[in-house]
């Protein structure tokens, strides 16, 4: 069944070059339209994954999967957002004469077949297919098994607005089943697939590029931290940290950590704590947070490696610009962090040190997202460096080549 799905795909990509700018807004449209038409059908299909979850996940998990009319809203916006963006297919990145006349153009044109392997998150299906659908790629998708139906049904609803126009149905790919062997066989269709992107927990990136032959892009665990400078608005420090915990912690751009420059530690911590606790935060604590703030719980070195995705929040007083860079460098994912301060001199060190993909000044983590970016629906938040880096959308699902003019050159 995969082999067949890759090998359709293949076929299927090069039919997608025929499709205009206007040709694939419309489609984009059409989708929008066909997920509000068909809410109530995606919303029953997502209360049987919920009900299965119920018991056995965390609020948290429970969150990222549950579907409403205003997630399905929004999931329509997010494709009816692609159309208002630039089609990055054709788009001439370069050009120059060479010495010998040549005129060169580097010219931007998608990456072919990707699979997404995902766990989850259901809104993650529309996504991919709208952005895969802009950008001239084909799609194979592959979701967990917590989240099946909902995702079937979305893949129902869109899939169908290809045949309204002639599109081949090779260019969204769908696996309906969820045992692991079907994952390791896809990952072998380097042939027929171009890159794999993994989205989900740390055991299912790791095994992804353990054993793929297809290049893969990781969209690795979110370790964000925020690091409140001596030198913060503290009513401003307190609600960056707020939104950035508490506002849906089951994503990876949720803060984990919280560093706090030991010179205002007991002036912020107390209120900010208690904040938390209010919110049902469970906090755990360095030595020194827990000196200043009775009833918080110990954190040990795994705490601030740990990506909680849950109302679970490291604390860490650090004495400085200077250990809470070197904190985040050695603990954090490579993901977003933030700086809290007024200073810019010490804003400008911490955005230049820190290694991550998304550094902020006065600003939330969890504002690390295409959207927000202004660049539409994204595949996810890309840790690696090669080829994308932060927020994956239509420009980073494009790779490039070059395109010679010449008038009867040759090579000397």
């Amino acid at each position: 069944m995969v082999l067949k799905l890759a090998k359709r795909a293949r076929n299927a990509f090069l039919s997608l070059a025929d499709l205009s700018t206007k040709q694939k807004n419309r489609i984009l449209y059409s989708m929008s339209k066909k997920l509000l038409d068909n809410w109530r059908f995606i919303v029953r299909e997502n209360k049987k994954d919920l009900l299965k979850a119920r018991g056995k996940y965390s609020s948290a998990f429970i969150d990222r999967l549950a579907l409403s009319k205003n997630r399905i809203r929004e999931m329509s916006e997010s494709q009816k957002a692609l159309i208002d963006l630039s089609d990055p297919i054709g788009e001439i990145i370069k050009q120059w004469r060479s010495p010998t006349g040549l005129l060169i153009q580097k010219i931007r044109v998608p990456i072919g077949v990707i699979a997404i392997i995902y766990e989850s998150r259901p809104d993650v299906t529309s996504d991919c297919i709208g952005l895969c659908l802009k950008s001239g790629n084909c799609v194979i998708l592959r979701g967990g098994s917590e989240a099946i139906n909902s995702n079937k049904a979305i893949y129902k609803v869109l899939s169908s607005v290809l045949t309204d126009y002639s599109v081949p149905e090779g260019v969204i790919g769908f696996v309906s089943k969820t045992h692991r062997k079907e994952v390791r066989e896809l990952l072998r269709l380097n042939n027929y697939i171009d890159l794999v992107i993994p989205r989900g927990g740390e055991g299912l990136i790791r095994e992804v590029s353990r054993i793929s032959r297809i290049p893969v892009i990781k969209h690795y665990k979110g370790i964000c931290h925020v690091y409140v400078h001596q030198d913060a608005n503290l009513l401003m420090a307190e609600d960056v940290c707020f939104n950035a915990k508490v506002q849906r912690p089951g994503t990876c751009n949720a803060m984990e950590t919280m560093l706090v420059d030991k010179k205002i530690s007991s002036l912020f911590l107390p209120r900010m704590i208690s904040r938390f606790q209010k919110a049902g935060v469970e906090v755990r604590g360095c030595a020194l947070t827990r000196k200043i703030v009775k009833g918080v719980f110990p954190a040990d070195e795994q705490d601030f490696r740990t990506e909680y995705l849950d109302l679970i929040l490291s604390v860490k007083v650090v004495k400085d610009l200077n250990e809470a860079i070197n904190h985040i460098n050695e603990y954090g994912s490579h993901h977003s962090d933030a700086i809290i301060t007024a200073n810019i001199k010490a804003a400008v060190e911490f955005l230049r040190r820190v290694d991550s993909a998304c550094v902020y000044q006065n600003a939330s983590t969890r504002l690390t997202d295409g959207y927000q970016f202004g660049m539409g629906a994204e595949m996810g938040i890309s840790t690696d460096r090669l080829h994308a880096r932060g927020p994956m959308a239509l420009e980073e699902l494009t790779t490039y080549k070059y395109v010679i003019y010449g008038k009867g050159h040759i090579r000397k």
